[in-house]
């Protein structure tokens, strides 16, 4: 059974997959600032404390939960997020910089604090999204969230270049659309085909087995546009 860390455990994908890891025995630690719903699940299988990615004193918090827990880590999940929705004009830089504090700084600090405590074998999967592979179909309003999930598609492929030789593995899957809040925010009105509880599934299998043939890689995960 694997130590699987998931970030953005309090709605959609992030607590399905919660569930179904803790569900097969995994031991999960659930990772976001409102661990309320995570918390009323009462799973034997769940820690989870408040968790803010962009504050220093979280992430020691962190740190030492996993010294006194935790020998290792088997499984990262970079799945926290932050959307901004507004024309490019009429974004201020405080709230660019703010989407690049989640989904870019907090989460290279996060997966820089954790990758000391993973074994060759380990998997570190980062959440991206369509908007964010170069040639893809692009939407107006979402230049700092697209844009930030650009970069992290590039942050993997140089964690896997550079920790090629003692591991863990790192691959990055760019998800389309997903019925979950944060697509209702995004594109209000537009009805997914695809679940929260199904693309949890897919992720949480790639993240046990994908390491095994994949590393570095962006695997675009999308049966439609957006």
């Amino acid at each position: 059974m694997a130590n699987v860390i998931i970030t953005g455990t309090s709605r959609g994908i992030g607590f399905e997959m919660a569930k179904l890891f803790a569900n097969e025995g995994h031991k999960v630690l659930a990772l976001s600032r409102n661990v309320n719903a995570i918390a009323e699940l009462k799973h034997k299988n769940i820690v989870s404390f408040p968790f803010d990615i962009t504050k220093e004193e979280d992430l020691k918090k962190l740190d030492g939960f996993l010294i006194q827990e935790w020998t290792t880590v088997d499984v990262l999940i970079n799945n926290a997020g932050k959307l901004l929705n507004k024309p490019f004009l009429e974004t201020e830089n405080k709230a660019f910089k703010a989407v690049y504090e989640v989904n870019v700084f907090g989460l290279a600090n996060l997966t820089q604090l954790v990758i000391p405590k993973m074994s060759k074998n380990g998997h570190v999967v980062t959440i991206s999204s369509m908007g964010g592979v170069q040639g893809s179909v692009k939407f107006p309003g979402l230049s700092a969230y697209s844009s930030s999930k650009g970069a992290v598609i590039t942050l993997t492929e140089l964690w896997a270049e550079e920790f090629k030789e003692t591991g863990p593995s790192f691959n990055v899957l760019a998800l389309g659309a997903v019925q979950t809040e944060m697509l209702e925010e995004a594109f209000p009105g537009y009805k997914a085909t695809t679940t929260a509880l199904e693309m949890a599934v897919y992720i949480k299998d790639f993240a046990l087995t994908g390491h095994k043939m994949y590393n570095g890689k962006l695997l675009q995960v999308s049966n439609s546009t957006p």
